[in-house]
């Protein structure tokens, strides 16, 4: 430095923080969400798993050789399973029961294919189409109660 005179040089900014690793704030937000989306994830799966065995079980139920056996089987399903509902499901009968199994959307039961579970295990003969119409709407209506609607 002779003659007094400064060399300045000029301010240098040190470079921009990078995106890459991220802070352990953002790594603490990273783990939350995943947790989150696989809890979800498992549950999902869980849901589907019990809906498979439901219909499995109302499915199999209805594999008796007898038409008969067959709406016997298929109405002792849906008692079982509106019992879950409500405990007293069990006592109704008739048309008590109909409209029970109608449900608060109002499938029809009490007025349709489903008045064929009423008698359906007591005859002899039993027309094939209607119990066909009979076990779709009641394996819909099974399938509700097992989940807990009403």
């Amino acid at each position: 430095m002779q003659g007094g005179a400064l060399v300045l040089r000029d301010v240098h900014v040190p470079p921009a923080p990078s995106l890459w690793p991220p802070a352990p704030g953002w790594w603490l937000v990273i783990g939350a969400v995943a947790l989150v989306l696989a809890f979800g994830a498992i549950m999902l799966w869980r849901r589907r798993r019990r809906l498979r065995t439901w219909q499995r079980m109302f499915d199999e139920a209805g594999l008796a050789s007898q038409p008969a056996l067959q709406a016997a089987a298929i109405s002792e399903l849906l008692r079982r399973a509106a019992r879950r509902v409500d405990a007293k499901a069990n006592r109704l009968h008739g048309e008590e029961w109909l409209r029970f199994l109608d449900g608060k959307q109002g499938t029809d039961f009490s007025r349709g294919p489903g008045r064929v579970l009423l008698d359906g295990g007591y005859r002899r003969e039993l027309d094939a189409h209607q119990l066909a119409q009979a076990k779709a709407a009641a394996r819909a209506r099974f399938l509700e109660l097992m989940a807990g609607k009403r």
